[in-house]
């Protein structure tokens, strides 16, 4: 036996005992196959799945032809604005090294209905004090510049957006913070541990970034726009962005550039709503469009990380993904934002929860 390949058979065995020491999940054949759904009963005849992600590389950023086309007419964002540089100047490999289990989809007002029902547990944007940015329905399109029609309440929360419809269990919740999320996981990981339920050297929690990153490109290693490729066309049936849809009361579409075809509501969809063909590589439904996602990490306005980045003043965190009031340009794989803080809420954001080893 060669020298090369002793060195590599006394590595794998040290990696394997450090594994079993610290309680990270071993990563050979014992590790649950791609795409094993586990089913999490919530009670109440609520349920969640999440779905197993083998560890692999991705690559994190845009290149500047993206930017240029998300920018452009077709995918319409605002021009000249530096939110696309917070993608990086190029694309960088990373790599998750650990193995993890994610949401199919963003966790729904159905589900976080149960979260509260059990526990009590009370939003910030429903605390004294708190609001939340929802929707405007007064807006008036402004003479120059792009439409901002979102204004600060304190009477809405996750139970009332301002959608102007009747809310649906099936909806991802909104208007939900960074610590609500938190808050969320923490309650399910105890609820399971208490039952037995939880795999040992595991939690949840919200996804790194990297973690998020990685699952929405659902197993590629390209750099594409979406996670199907780069054909904004492709995408019709797949996701929930600014599209032909009439706003509640309106007789006119979003003013800024549209998808040119209707997704079937003009606010928010149900979560999953477009089945199969709405799910990635790795089975995962609404990565892109849909509401924003809110994960573990504070944000950089340079660029993602591999590891988990944590800033000790002024903590942003980090939302991927775009929303359903976003134009295509904004709805993308690369697309992130950082958040005015923890405590901050919106009708455009939720969170999608994350089994994993511990990292926060």
């Amino acid at each position: 036996m060669r020298i090369s390949s002793v060195c590599r058979l006394l590595f794998s065995c040290l990696s394997l005992v450090v594994a079993l020491v610290v309680g990270v999940p071993c990563h050979a054949a014992d590790a649950p196959a791609q795409g094993t759904v586990k089913k999490i009963d919530l009670g109440d005849d609520v349920s969640l799945e999440v779905l197993y992600i083998p560890p692999g590389k991705f690559m994190m950023g845009s290149t500047p032809e993206e930017k240029a086309w998300a920018t452009g007419r077709e995918g319409g964002a605002t021009p000249g604005t530096a939110r696309e540089s917070y993608e990086g100047k190029m694309p960088r490999p990373m790599q998750v090294k650990d193995g993890f289990w994610m949401g199919r989809t963003e966790v729904s007002v159905g589900q976080f209905k149960r979260f509260v029902a059990e526990t009590g547990y009370v939003t910030d944007a429903e605390k004294p004090g708190g609001e939340t940015q929802v929707f405007d329905p007064e807006w008036k399109m402004p003479a120059e510049g792009p439409p901002h029609p979102w204004i600060s309440l304190k009477d809405k929360s996750w139970k009332d957006p301002n959608f102007g419809f009747p809310l649906r269990d099936s909806y991802p919740v909104v208007c939900v913070s960074w610590y609500d999320g938190r808050a969320f996981c923490k309650w399910l990981t105890e609820r399971e541990r208490k039952a037995g339920r939880l795999p040992e050297g595991l939690e949840y929690r919200l996804p790194t970034e990297a973690e998020w990153a990685y699952a929405c490109r659902g197993g590629s290693q390209e750099s594409h726009y979406f996670w199907w490729g780069n054909d904004l066309r492709d995408g019709e049936g797949r996701l929930n962005i600014s599209a032909v849809d009439f706003l509640p009361g309106r007789n006119k579409i979003w003013p800024l550039a549209n998808a040119n075809w209707s997704d079937g509501f003009a606010f928010v969809s149900p979560v999953d709503f477009y089945g199969e063909k709405g799910r990635n590589g790795f089975g995962l439904a609404d990565m892109c469009g849909g509401v924003w996602e809110i994960v573990l990490d504070d944000f950089d306005p340079t660029g993602g990380h591999e590891e988990l980045y944590v800033v000790e003043q002024n903590p942003r965190p980090v939302c991927r993904g775009g929303n359903y009031y976003d134009v295509p340009g904004n709805a993308r794989c690369a697309v992130r934002l950082g958040l005015k803080g923890p405590a901050y809420s919106d009708s455009r954001d939720g969170f999608r929860i994350c089994l994993g080893v511990p990292r926060r």
